[in-house]
Order: C-alpha cells, then structure tokens, then sequence
C-alpha cells in the first residue's frame, strides 16, 4: 500500500527537472509521533558515515508500512529505513532482510539502492533502521503533472518501462547473487494463499463475507507454481524512480517483501494495484496511482507485455489478479486493525475498512466474470 495526498506542504519548493521539466520527488515535514531524534542520528552518523554538519530530517509522505526519511547530514544526503511505530508484526518490518536483500542485489540489479549503513539495535532511534543512497528522479503518482497527463503516447511508454523492470528483476540469477536462501519457493502458492487468510482473520474488525468467498475460491483453484525467481511484492508506479527525462527508471523502492517465489504473483499483485477506466468509479479512486489516466494500459495489456517479454505462460491470470487483490485487502485491514487498537493515531488508516471491501469486491467480481 502506498500514498495518499500528502498532509504538509512541501518543506521546501520541489525541485525540478533540467529545462523546467516535471517535479522531482521531494519530501515534507515529519508527520506528528513520526519525528527522529536529530542529536543521535548526528552522532551515529558521525561514528558510522564520517563527516560533520547538522542534521536535518523530512519524511516522504507515501507508505503505509516502513517509515521513509531523507536525511541531510552537513553536505551528504541520505534516505533512511525505519519501522512504522507502533507496530507489533515484526516480521513484517525486518530491516536487516532488506538490508541483506540490497546488499546482494544491487550489484546484479542497478535499479536496487546500494545501503550505507545499517543500525540493527534499536538503541540509536528506538527502532532499528538504515540509510541508503538517495535516487534523485520523478515518482508518479495518483495525481499526474498536467502537461504529462496530456501525453497518452507517453504514459504508455512509461508502462512498458515498468513492465519491463518488472521483468528484468524476475530474470536475476538470485541463486548466483546471493539470495538463494531467502525463501522456499516449493509450496509458495499454497502457502500464500493460506498465510494471508489466516493473517485476515487475525486482523479483522467487520464482518466480510467476500473474504471467506474469495480466499475459498483461491485455495481450490491454485495453479501449481512456476519457476521460482526474485520478487518484489510491491512493485507500482510509486516506489520505482525514473529519471527527469522519463526514459529510463533509476530506481526501484520499498523491498520489505522480497522473497522467492512464483513470479507471476509477483504480477498479480501489480495487477491489483491497476485501476482502469471501466472499473467502478470507487475503485479507481484508490490511491494506487495513475493507472485510469486515458492513455495508460489496461491490465489485459500489462499481462500481456509481461507474458511477451518474459517467455512465460499462464492461464490463470484471474488467479493470480484474484489473489494479488484478497493481500492488498489484507494489508489494508492490517492497517485498520492498528488504527483501531490505537497502536498509531494516523489519521489516513481510519477509512482503510472501505479499501478492504473495495478490493475484495472486485477480486469477486474478476472470479465471477473470469476475466482480470
């Protein structure tokens, strides 16, 4: 899950391409019981990084999950990694994986953040984190600058970059990186299938009927898994950063869910990000992106570019948006259920409840119609 409309105005003015192109992404002030301790990260900075100056913090405003912040320290800049507080999963927020998983990959993948630092401890911000390098470069997001919401070739371009992001993290050689111990591929439809409904009724507040329904449909009609590769979990146009000139992406984001597994989940679950227009206006309010915007592609020609570009075959594509929709349901309760609680006073997670039925109603309706 990822960015709504931010909160704060900009701390300051966003930067902007060369030749007065599109905003760079910038972030804004820290949002209230998110702030870092200033004072420690300078020391640990100092200790670890080397370099003097004060430190300044602003936070990006996207997320749900990990907390993100660009940190400025004297004349360097970096983005720091932190878990959400509050949170008690924490299996869900495990920075040493990410950073284990960026260490590894960056090399083979450039579009991966190369780490700078990891703190594992808790004892410097109450939270263990890491800095990574900064990508400086262009975030699209629900709302599209105009002059590139005007330009349908180009906004089909930029899909096919996407895609073709997608398809070249699934073609790592994860065993030659590296990365061959950081899952169990064997089993992994079934255990997600099982793993996220079982994680839905930990979490759940209102009663849902289509959760039953849909996650019962999943677990019948499960394909047998494919080749294994390297996936993302999360891979929308919000976390990738392309360059200011829009022809290339520079860098991919946000990779707590990494693991192995079927890559074609990997793209169901790109797909349940994917409004389009001839969904219900509802759902394609959503905060997923700018996927409706008129001259984006539809998921049938996401799939289908995927499937041309990676050699892979599938006749469950329904399956896999089915079920891409029943876990971005799931996370979106999961969050609710901390809202609820009260483990976290962010005023954006009290309408997540009307996501989770947006989304799993759609996962029915994608079931009952046999089509993503």
């Amino acid at each position: 899950m990822s960015e709504v409309a931010p909160e704060h105005a900009p701390e300051h003015a966003p930067e902007r391409a060369p030749e007065g192109g599109l905003p760079l992404d910038e972030p804004r002030d820290v949002r209230a019981g998110e702030e870092l301790d200033p004072a420690a990260l300078a020391a640990f900075l100092a200790r670890e990084v080397g370099g003097d100056g004060e430190v300044s913090v602003a936070q990006f405003p996207g997320g749900y999950s990990n907390l993100t912040y660009r940190v400025r320290h004297g004349d360097r800049e970096y983005v720091l990694r932190r878990p959400p507080f509050g949170s008690k999963v924490k299996s869900a927020h495990d920075m040493g994986r990410e950073v284990a998983v960026l260490s590894k990959l960056a090399p083979v993948y450039p579009r991966a953040p190369r780490v700078i630092a990891y703190e594992p401890t808790g004892s410097v911000l109450g939270a263990p984190f890491y800095l990574m390098e900064r990508r400086h470069g262009v975030i699209l997001r629900k709302q599209l600058p105009p002059q590139l919401a005007a330009e349908p070739a180009q906004l089909r371009r930029l899909c096919e970059l996407l895609v073709d992001a997608l398809v070249d993290l699934h073609a790592v050689d994860f065993a030659a990186a590296g990365l061959g111990d950081l899952g169990k591929p064997a089993g992994y439809i079934e255990r997600q299938v099982t793993g996220w409904t079982e994680r839905y009724r930990a979490s759940q507040t209102d009663d849902i009927p289509a959760v039953t329904e849909v996650a019962a449909h999943l677990a019948v009609h499960r394909p047998p898994d494919g080749a294994p590769a390297l996936i993302h979990n999360d891979f929308k146009f919000d976390n990738v950063v392309f360059e200011p000139s829009l022809e290339a992406i520079i860098g991919v984001l946000d990779w707590e869910m990494t693991t192995l597994g079927d890559p074609l989940m990997d793209l169901g679950t790109s797909l349940s990000y994917w409004a389009q227009a001839s969904d219900p206006p509802m759902l394609q309010q959503l905060p997923f992106g700018p996927t409706a915007t008129p001259g984006m592609m539809t998921r049938e020609e996401i799939a289908r570019r995927y499937l041309e570009r990676s050699g892979r075959r599938t006749d469950a594509l329904v399956f896999y948006y089915a079920f891409g929709l029943l876990k971005t349901a799931v996370v979106a309760q999961q969050i609710y259920y901390r809202f609820k609680q009260g483990l976290t006073q962010d005023a954006r997670f009290a309408s997540m409840i009307f996501a989770v039925r947006l989304l799993i109603e759609q996962a029915r309706t994608a079931i009952e119609r046999g089509a993503i």
